[in-house]
């Protein structure tokens, strides 16, 4: 066997990214790779870019230099071990031979065409070979226009997180259905994303996503349930079904409403306790649809609706559907259903020819939509958009006062709705003990000492997760605070991966405070269990 070698793995962006850096793990862990997390430590820093928006270009190019740094360092024997730095994922796709002659920091950018042969391209890095980058291509137009024909022809198209093998070592998801998924966990929290398809059809005049991501295309049931029952055998709790439009997934095999069918089979497998889908279009819910969500058990009656703005003209030029009326329809039709279910949404302000009653009509549908989570992002042009053509763009100066008054606006709405919760039931997944700020799991806030924080006065804070309406890292957590009179830390506390039953008692911000009861009886779905 070859030498081994050691890489890390940094992951900027999204869940999705996270998933295909777990693929990439998989494929050298197979190939005799040892998987270190800290860059300093591995001969080879392999960053996972994001080219989504400006702010997290910023990021990608940051991480890189970060680990120049590192591969400097170690040559000037001033300690680590970095020889390589490569650039892998969205940006790296996006951009190709631009971001390397750019970016002399990174000894190679890979696009998603060379994720099968990782292992070889980093021995090649390592061994002083070099790697021509790619001319960026439309990679909407490597798959068939129609949907129907897009199955057959995917063997011959590179997508992220459908990745394939025959024989994989142990700890590597194994063989299920047709296609294989390859994987190895970075992390071991009980909660994890599966992707359940690659691409998107939608052609938002702001969204540069499609060009790198390409057209859509849905990953078939049996990997999708191979994968869950493959993590559930890892001990994770809760999955989060991630794509670029999940309410898409099926319209390439035959049946547009597979994915009502897939959940109630994913809420079958033995070990998964939450199955969580993010990523929902407004334009694309059904009624059935809603019925699976806020109907069947195990599945989180939660709702991730790309909403992006509610007045119609916006929406118009935005290539979007809807507005404001029938956005609150579509909530208050879940909300029969589920009155307590979790709906966040993101929106952008500063679109071209947004005018002042745009945005005065947006804060009106924020106000009354009753949200639980709110992203506001700016307007900026994006390479190759058909907004970045548009006439009536405002002046950054405008854009950042329109994105700061909504902003303050969504702050105010978010911490009212998390007041409106105090009272409720929340089955709460504990993912940290104590109040472990840094997100590390490890309880000790990021000083180290192990330590408790205190909830506003209602106690120490024995546990960290989240309910069934909050999504990992986007929507806030539940502080989960010692029952009164409690004492020590013996077999009643809670353990990372358990579900614990809890009432709201108060709030933090976004943040509920929230004590630990015995269970009670089930009631109506979306009650918070």
């Amino acid at each position: 066997m070859s030498e081994r070698r050691t890489v890390a793995l940094v992951t900027l962006g999204c869940a999705r990214n996270e998933v295909d850096s777990e693929e990439l793990a998989g494929r050298l862990a197979a190939d005799g790779w040892d998987l270190v997390q800290d860059a300093a430590d591995a001969e080879v820093a392999v960053v996972n870019t994001c080219g989504f928006v400006d702010a997290a270009k910023k990021d990608s190019v940051d991480a890189l230099l970060e680990a120049g740094e590192l591969k400097s360092a170690a040559a000037e024997g001033g300690g680590g071990r970095t020889r390589a730095v490569v650039a892998v994922g969205c940006m790296a796709e996006r951009y190709g031979k631009e971001l390397a002659d750019a970016l002399p920091e990174a000894d190679a950018v890979l696009g998603f065409d060379d994720y099968a042969d990782i292992s070889t391209r980093l021995r090649t890095i390592l061994s002083g070979g070099v790697h021509a980058p790619h001319i960026p291509r439309d990679r909407r137009k490597l798959l068939p226009i129609s949907p129907a024909e897009r199955q057959a022809a995917e063997p011959a198209v590179a997508l992220p997180g459908h990745g394939a093998i025959a024989d994989l070592p142990v700890g590597v998801a194994p063989a299920s259905g047709p296609r294989a998924p390859l994987r190895r966990r970075l992390g071991g929290g009980p909660v994890a994303s599966v992707k359940l398809a690659s691409g998107c059809d939608r052609r938002c005049t702001f969204c540069a996503i499609p060009s790198f991501r390409g057209s859509f295309i849905s990953r078939r049931p049996s990997d999708v349930l191979g994968e869950a029952r493959w993590l559930a055998e890892q001990g994770v709790k809760e999955i989060m079904l991630v794509s670029e439009n999940n309410t898409s997934y099926g319209k390439d095999l035959g049946d547009i409403r597979l994915l009502e069918t897939l959940l109630a089979e994913l809420a079958a497998v033995d070990g998964l306790e939450r199955i969580r889908v993010s990523y929902l279009q407004p334009a694309e819910m059904r009624p059935g649809l809603i019925d699976v969500l806020t109907g069947t058990d195990k599945v989180a009656a939660y709702f991730d609706l790309s909403f992006q703005h509610s007045a119609p003209g916006v929406l118009r030029a935005m290539r979007r559907f809807g507005d404001t009326r029938r956005f609150l329809d579509l909530l208050g039709a879940i909300r029969a259903k589920a009155p307590l279910a979790g709906v966040r949404s993101n929106f952008i302000v500063g679109f071209p020819g947004e005018t002042a009653d745009d945005v005065a009509e947006l804060e009106g549908f924020l106000t009354e939509a009753r949200l639980d989570a709110i992203g506001v992002f700016g307007y900026s042009d994006e390479d190759g958009t058909e907004a970045a053509g548009y006439e009536g763009k405002h002046d950054p100066e405008e854009i950042a006062a329109r994105l700061d008054r909504v902003s303050r606006l969504a702050d105010e709405l978010i911490a009212q709705r998390a007041e409106e919760r105090i009272g409720e039931r929340a089955r709460v997944l504990v993912e940290s003990l104590g109040e472990d700020d840094d997100g590390d799991g490890d309880g000790d806030g990021g000083n180290g000492d192990g330590g408790s924080g205190d909830a506003g006065g209602f106690g120490e804070v024995i546990a960290v997760g989240r309910g069934e309406h909050q999504a990992p890292e986007t929507d806030g957590h539940i502080l989960l605070v010692a029952p009164r009179g409690a004492t020590g830390r013996g077999d009643h506390w809670p353990r990372v991966g358990e579900f614990v039953d809890a009432e709201v008692v108060a709030t933090r911000g976004v943040d509920l405070i929230a004590v630990p009861r015995p269970l009670h009886v089930p009631g109506p779905r979306g009650d918070g269990r």
